[in-house]
């Protein structure tokens, strides 16, 4: 067992640094990019905010504000959709008896939340040298919602994988479904200052309560009475089931 599982540890490695030079090139600006991208995102909506005078929805950095939102939807969206073509991607490495695609599956979402810690570590470490964030007043929430945005973003990334193995159409469905959860996620609002039936609503987005705990994590004072720990957790792990029995069942329908 203990043999086994040092393979396939050493299969994931090996699957990673193929997926850095894959993803990133073969150079560092690569990578870079992949770094500056979601802050850029950042700095345009802060910009575009400030401009016509929008005062931050709570605290006073809205930089601060948008980073806790957008970056944890852009994890989620990032994994539930290049997880979705991991399978095709690397369709020639699991004609190989040691690759297995939950390997694969595992390789790309490991480097996919890495370079989002870093990218909020970054991110974050930057609004505090400019004063405009203090550190996270509760780092083990904040952990456990980074946690549990990877967690739903690989039910959903799975999950769709599989449905894309066997029904190609399902790329531009996903694109259509997921295109409005960028609004619906709370990246430029406060859900509890809406009516209560809008509320009703948008509380079915488990990304929106993914961004509550990222905010109630890092804010002192950030009280959701949205935010559902246990109903986010449960899409994610049904998700996850789904996704991975899933992947067993059309399994060799799949590489054939």
């Amino acid at each position: 067992m203990e043999h086994v599982l040092i393979t396939q540890g050493r299969v994931i490695g090996a699957l990673i640094l193929r997926e850095t030079r894959t993803t990133f090139g073969a150079s560092q600006l690569g990578y870079l990019w992949a770094i500056l991208n979601p802050a850029i995102g950042i700095a345009v909506l802060t910009a575009i905010f400030t401009t016509i005078g929008h005062p931050p929805p709570f605290g006073s950095s809205l930089a601060l504000f948008f980073a806790t939102g957008f970056l944890t939807f852009e994890l989620y969206k990032k994994l539930s959709g290049s997880l979705m073509l991991s399978f095709d991607a690397n369709k020639p490495l699991m004609l190989f008896p040691l690759v297995q695609a939950t390997d694969v599956l595992i390789a790309r979402a490991l480097l996919i939340v890495a370079t989002y810690i870093l990218v909020m570590v970054l991110f974050y470490t930057g609004l505090i040298i400019l004063d405009l964030a203090s550190l996270p007043a509760h780092p083990d929430q904040v952990f456990q919602a980074i946690v549990a945005t990877s967690l739903l973003g690989i039910g959903m990334g799975t999950t769709n994988a599989v449905i894309y193995s066997v029904f190609k159409t399902w790329k531009q469905i996903e694109e259509i479904y997921s295109r409005p959860l960028f609004f619906m996620s709370a990246i430029f609002y406060i859900p509890d200052n809406f009516p209560t039936e809008i509320v009703s609503v948008l509380s079915w987005n488990p990304v929106l309560h993914l961004v509550e705990w990222m905010r109630e994590g890092y804010y002192p004072n950030y009280n959701s009475s949205v935010l559902s720990k246990p109903y986010v957790l449960s899409v994610a792990f049904v998700l996850l089931l789904i996704g991975f029995a899933g992947e067993r069942l059309y399994r060799k329908k799949r590489i054939g």
